[in-house]
């Protein structure tokens, strides 16, 4: 397993499952082939964003394969230790078990604090050199220079998961979904990772008929896209995450306060474009009307977010807005 493991998740095509789609196997190896001593291993699972929860259920299911996977990267980088890096509840509820099954091994837990960005990768890496959870500038990228300057690696929970499964070649090319909103059966749902998003409504149940009444937020439950009925013959992005809308019942201006509140509340104010970017934003939504020159403010603060944010949180800021003011609100 030691010696062929990188080959295997090559060959799997497997890419992190955190919403970056990284090549898995890239990271390992760079990682295990680094001259510079000593390496981390990190396991994610800060989960964080809204409407998003299949982390959640794969360690209430799977716990044992997402240690598993923590274990292979162990014996497959040498001279490394391991953190887990759980969000409140979930260093509450699964602490106590992964440390029985992961016994006599150099794996340590840290409890995430407060806040959806100390859930970013190098704001993780600052929070366990006992800093302030605040993001790092990329590059260095941590498989180079993450923990204490050593290379890290940095998967989350259904990363590993897989890792265990290609391990024991079971990996059959699928993902995790995570399903809610205006559906008969919300929940987590493990398909093939390339299914359309009609495909997977109608294969877990949740089929939607009056096409005219509903649309959809695909990749995440703040940074999602938002899609019309006539647009989801296309894959599933991001997180994995499929929220649905009723179009006729759902308030547009009240579900964009609530992405813009969670942008608000996650900023880490570090950086102008994003601290100033979604306070204007906030400031238009409140208006509850949107106009000419509120669309063309929109449309300055989209692309200054874009190309300039320190981090994903407000590089993806405007990923929702934009894709609802020019569906929904024509």
């Amino acid at each position: 397993m030691k010696e062929d493991i990188i080959k295997k998740l090559k060959d799997s095509g497997l890419k992190g499952r955190s919403g970056s789609g990284f090549p898995v196997w890239l990271k390992w190896e760079t990682v295990k082939k680094s001259k510079k001593g000593k390496r981390y291993i990190v396991c994610n699972a800060s989960e964080g964003e809204p409407e998003v929860f299949k982390d959640g259920f794969i360690l209430e299911n799977y716990l044992t394969e997402v240690t598993d996977g923590i274990k292979i990267a162990l014996e497959t980088i040498g001279n490394s230790s391991a953190y887990i890096y759980l969000r409140k509840d979930y260093f509450k509820k699964f602490k106590n078990k992964m440390e029985k099954l992961v016994k006599n091994l150099p794996v340590s837990f840290f409890k995430k604090p407060e806040g959806y960005l100390a859930g970013e990768e190098t704001a993780i890496l600052e929070f366990i050199e006992g800093k302030r959870p605040e993001p790092r500038i990329k590059p260095p990228f941590p498989t180079e220079a993450g923990l204490w300057g050593c290379p890290t690696l940095i998967n989350n929970v259904e990363t590993f998961y897989f890792v265990s499964k290609i391990a024991k070649n079971e990996y059959k090319k699928t993902r995790f979904y995570c399903i809610s909103g205006e559906v008969k059966n919300k929940g987590v749902f493990e398909l093939d990772e390339d299914c359309l998003i009609s495909q997977i409504l109608k294969e877990t149940g949740n089929e939607i008929f009056k096409k005219s009444n509903f649309f959809i937020q695909s990749g995440g439950g703040a940074m999602g896209k938002i899609l019309l009925p006539e647009e989801l013959n296309q894959p599933v992005k991001g997180l994995g995450s499929i929220i649905v809308y009723n179009r006729k019942k759902t308030d547009l201006f009240s579900l964009m306060e609530k992405w813009v509140n969670f942008f608000l509340k996650a900023n880490c104010d570090k950086c102008l474009p994003c601290r100033e970017g979604v306070f204007r934003m906030a400031e238009i939504i409140k208006k509850r009307k949107i106009d000419q020159a509120d669309r063309k403010t929109f449309e300055d603060i989209f692309f200054v977010l874009e190309k300039t944010s320190f981090c994903p949180l407000g590089r993806g800021a405007a990923i929702p807005f934009q894709s609802l003011i020019n569906k929904l609100l024509k």
